[in-house]
């Protein structure tokens, strides 16, 4: 079966290969193992045309078919990279981790990127460095670029722009004075609309309101030695989910960041330290009709501090070293009755989870065609739920998250230690002047994440709708092995690529006899194919891209839920003297290895096609404009990852739609 899976991905890459290319060229990564969703473009011109094309930063990240976003509402897309989500995927912005305070993930750490200051995206796949903590699933990483003076003594944008469908407006802007050596930045915005119309002309419940502002500055003294700081504040408003039984009235996200280094020896060392505090609301009657009021108040703190050492005693080595602490606290309640002053249920019990973390890590230019690399981490982990022995409900029916945990699994053991060992080794061959062989094995461990281990959901009624993590489970350890041959010719690039992730005691989301939701730890194992053709002479490009995932539950002998089908992106794009056009034709085929029993598949899904257009012109030395038609042809569709029974209040299966036809268009003026 596995053999007949890669050899129909080996023939559609083969096929989309055959494709005449007519769009936006991505020139090869230097790193092989590295999306980079910006390549063939400016950051600058990425960020114009995100703030016209995409309501969400982390929306670009569409552009590639091995990233899938699962949509629930409006805002808070939550990517899927390689067929693995969730706590599988890490997010870092500028080097720093925000976790989501929503036990439904409403608020996934993408909601957390900055329009304002649109960053460059880049995603991992496989282990490249370890300094970050071992990638299981995937690694975004967002990175806002300083500002750029240019000689001059300020520099700066504002931006306008709106969108037909669900009537968006967006207003932000920044500031900064200063010079390349020091300088001070700061920057906001404003964005919401109402709820959009799918294809079919169908409202989906999808309105927000979002409101940013945020100061950073930096400064470089002549020997080096630098210092940066960030500070930033986040408010969403009245977010609306179709994928839930619940709305989000309120989030608020403050974030601080500090960091110094300077060179040193052959290298340079650095410090950063950091905080992150999300506070969220969501109920069910601030933003609809409800028989029977919920609240549920949840925060998380993060507290984070990581010191690198990165060294290059000759041409041909390079090595870093660090170590890093992270704390954090999950706490979350439900409230319910008339006037919501009944407990109904602790979900996140008061949460602590510690990690201490080293790595090391070395590479090496054996001749100049090939370079070998490996590095080792080391992770402590323990987690504590500090308030799972706090009743909740009334009566005799009464109880508390170790009950809930004793009456599903067996287990009163809450407290968890792990101790967790990662590695990687990887290779890079030119064998000719066109070619080149890249090759990464790893070995990397993932703790379960604080819902998979202590969300506790309880209804007293109805089993299928209780929602029960296991703190029992086992760490998650990921073995992959990954092949790329990437090759650039005449204009020509390409990149097909294998790999495979043998994963034991992967941790699976199911249902049990009485339907309630529940963890256990699963063999599982994940492959694909992915295949990029393209082209540019400068002025014309084009670009195909395939990805196709396989993943098995090895226990039961059946497919692994929520895994996105074959994807299959085509663009072709012109610019000319500042003018840029971009036409893009995105396929997905059917889905029907699904696993319906677990309850995170809605079912089968259909195959669909989406074609859209993006531009930007100049209109003056300081003024331009961005503009994007999506989904063009106003079809009705949805990813098969899009959100499905998450809600832990509504047992049935949910896909949300996609927006219909929408227009965008945005000014921008820059100084």
């Amino acid at each position: 079966m596995v053999i007949r899976h890669l050899a129909r991905c080996i023939g559609l890459s083969m096929a989309s290969c055959a494709v005449i290319p007519f769009v936006q060229a991505e020139p090869e990564p230097a790193d092989p193992l590295l999306i980079r969703v910006t390549e063939g473009r400016s950051p600058e011109i990425a960020r114009l045309n995100g703030a016209a094309v995409k309501p969400e930063p982390v929306g670009r990240l569409s552009a590639n078919p091995s990233v899938s976003l699962s949509r629930m509402g409006g805002r808070g897309l939550d990517p899927v990279v390689r067929g693995q989500g969730q706590e599988r995927v890490d997010v870092l912005l500028d080097g720093i981790r925000v976790e989501g305070a929503c036990p439904n993930r409403m608020d996934p750490p993408t909601s957390r990127l900055s329009a304002a200051l649109a960053p460059l995206l880049e995603v991992r796949t496989s282990n490249q460095t370890l300094r970050w903590g071992p990638i299981t699933g995937g690694q975004v990483i967002a990175t806002t670029a300083a500002p750029a003076f240019n000689n001059a003594a300020t520099t700066g944008h504002l931006t306008l722009g709106g969108a037909d469908n669900g009537n968006g407006k967006l207003v932000n802007g920044g500031a900064a004075v200063g010079s390349e050596s020091g300088w001070l930045r700061l920057a906001g915005g404003y964005d919401e609309a109402d709820d959009y119309e799918d294809g079919d002309g169908n409202e989906v419940r999808s309105a927000y309101k979002n409101a940013e502002a945020r100061m950073d500055t930096a400064w470089r003294a002549d020997n080096g030695f630098y210092i940066k700081g960030l500070v930033s504040r986040q408010e969403e408003r009245d977010v609306k989910y179709a994928g839930s039984g619940m709305d989000a009235p309120k989030t608020d996200t403050d974030i601080l960041r500090f960091e110094l280094g300077a060179p040193v020896a052959n290298g340079d060392w650095s410090l950063l330290a950091w905080q992150a505090d999300v506070d969220h609301i969501m109920d069910n009657f601030s933003l609809r009709d409800a028989n029977m009021k919920m609240l549920t108040a949840s925060e998380t703190q993060t507290r984070g501090l990581r010191f690198t050492l990165d060294q290059s005693p000759d041409a041909r080595t390079d090595w870093a070293i660090g170590a890093d602490v992270e704390t954090n606290n999950w706490h979350a309640e439900r409230f319910g009755g008339a006037d919501l002053d009944m407990l109904t249920s602790v979900l996140w019990p008061d949460v602590d989870r510690d990690r201490f973390g080293v790595f090391g890590e070395r590479f090496y230019r054996v001749t100049p065609t090939l370079q070998l690399g490996g590095g080792l981490r080391y992770d402590r982990v323990e987690m504590t739920p500090a308030a799972a022995d706090r009743g909740f409900g009334s009566g005799m029916m009464a109880m508390s998250a170790s009950d809930a945990y004793q009456a599903i699994y067996g287990t009163s053991n809450t407290e968890v230690t792990d101790d967790n060992f990662s590695g990687f080794a990887s290779s890079d061959w030119r064998f000719s002047s066109v070619q080149s062989m890249a090759v990464t094995a790893s070995h990397s461990v993932r703790s379960p994440g604080v819902t998979e281990r202590y969300i506790a959901s309880w209804n007293n009624m109805d089993s299928s709708k209780r929602w029960v993590g296991n703190p029992a489970l086992d760490t998650e350890k990921h073995h992959k092995l990954e092949l790329a041959l990437p090759g650039r010719s005449n204009g020509w690039h390409w990149r097909p690529a294998v790999w495979v992730d043998q994963v034991d005691d992967f941790v699976l989301r199911t249902r049990n006899e009485d339907q309630v939701s529940v963890y256990r730890n699963i063999d599982a194992r994940l492959l694909g194919l992915e295949a990029q053709l393209g082209w540019s002479n400068g002025t014309w490009s084009t670009n195909s891209s395939l990805a196709s995932v396989r993943g098995e539950n090895r226990d039961d002998n059946k497919a692994l839920p929520q895994i996105p089908p074959v994807q299959f992106v085509q663009t072709l794009g012109w610019q000319y003297q500042g003018h840029a056009v971009e036409a893009e034709w995105v396929l997905a085929r059917r889905q029907d290895r699904i696993d319906q029993e677990s309850g995170q598949d809605p079912g089968t899904s259909p195959g669909y096609g989406v074609f859209n257009l993006t531009g930007s012109h100049p209109l003056a030395d300081y003024l331009s404009v961005s503009w994007a038609v999506d989904n063009l042809f106003d079809n009705t569709w949805a990813p098969h990852v899009s959100r499905a029974n998450t809600d832990p209040f509504n047992p049935e299966a949910v896909r949300v739609n996609e927006p219909g036809r929408t227009l965008r268009a945005a000014l921008t003026a820059r100084w």
